[in-house]
This record gives structure tokens, C-alpha cells and sequence, in this order.
């Protein structure tokens, strides 16, 4: 008797080395069915992609718009509003122009990155090596060539450059 229960058999053929049963699948291939690499044509409306519930681009014929729904044909022709639709202009804002702890943290370290990997340096470095530090020094100075994205509850999103943020 072995461990896993049963009995035990010394053909190993439906066994794998954990003792749990492996059957190929079978699998016929169809001459009609698509190619997973192939990508399919996007239909374009004013610049925009028409894309379904699950986001993935509509095909010609398909009608069932934005919601993925066959019966709602009265959706048909909408377009989904892509991300630039929903930024809110620089005269509107309403979030404080003070930069966080976070964005402070996530500035520093993406520019200390961006220089690590030989970015350009836009301050004067009077001898600095390190990354960070001279991270710093761009960010005292506001020199760091980064933008803030600030997503508000609703959708809508506020970019401020580190240069606006105090």
C-alpha cells in the first residue's frame, strides 16, 4: 500500500513522480480558428479604438458596443473615453500644490534610477556621486523633469510638474 492510498502498481504510464494521475489533452485543431499571434483589425472612430465590456477592440459586425451585451444595440456606436478625456485642465485643479511624503519618496527614487542609469544631470554636482543625493539637489532646486499624476475618486486625474509642487 503506498502513501497516496490505493494500491500499489509498478506501471507508471497515468502517473507523474507525485503519484497524481496526468492525462494529455486532447486537442484537434480547427482550420477556421484564429491564430493566437495574429492581432485582429481596430476599428477606428475619431481616433479611438471601439472597445467592449472586457476591452477588447469590436469587430465589424459584432454590435454590441461598449457593453459587450448583444441586446443592447442602443449603445452601439458609443466609444469608451481613453484616460487623455479625463484629465482635469491645469486652471481647474483642485488638489493641494503641496507634494507628499509618497510622491516625494517615489520622485526621488525614480530620478536616483533615472541617473543611476546615466540620465542627464541638471544641476551642478560639485563632487556628488551618489544617485540620491543628487536627486535631492535637482528636487531643491526644481529641476526634476517628472509629472505628478494625482487620480481623483471620480476617474478624472490632475498632473502637476515637480517644478508647481512645493
Amino acid at each position: 500500500m503506498s502513501d497516496y492510498g490505493g494500491d500499489d502498481r509498478d506501471d507508471r504510464d497515468d502517473h507523474d513522480d507525485t503519484g497524481a494521475d496526468y492525462e494529455p489533452a486532447d486537442y484537434e485543431f480547427d482550420e477556421n480558428e484564429p491564430e493566437d499571434f495574429i492581432e485582429p483589425e481596430q476599428p477606428e472612430e475619431d481616433g479611438y479604438a471601439i472597445m467592449n465590456g472586457d476591452g477588447q477592440p469590436v469587430q465589424n459586425g459584432e454590435g454590441n458596443g461598449v457593453t459587450g451585451d448583444p441586446s443592447a444595440g442602443a449603445s452601439k456606436g458609443k466609444v469608451m473615453l481613453q484616460q487623455r478625456e479625463k484629465k482635469v485642465p491645469s486652471d481647474q485643479r483642485t488638489t493641494t500644490p503641496y507634494m507628499t511624503k509618497y510622491e516625494r519618496a517615489r520622485v526621488l527614487g525614480t530620478r536616483a534610477l533615472q541617473i543611476s542609469m546615466n540620465a542627464p544631470i541638471l544641476v551642478d554636482l560639485e563632487g556628488e556621486t551618489d544617485p540620491l543625493q543628487i536627486a535631492l539637489k535637482e528636487l531643491n532646486q526644481k529641476k526634476i523633469p517628472l509629472i505628478i499624476r494625482r487620480y481623483l475618486p471620480d476617474g478624472w486625474y490632475e498632473d502637476w510638474t515637480c517644478e508647481e509642487l512645493l
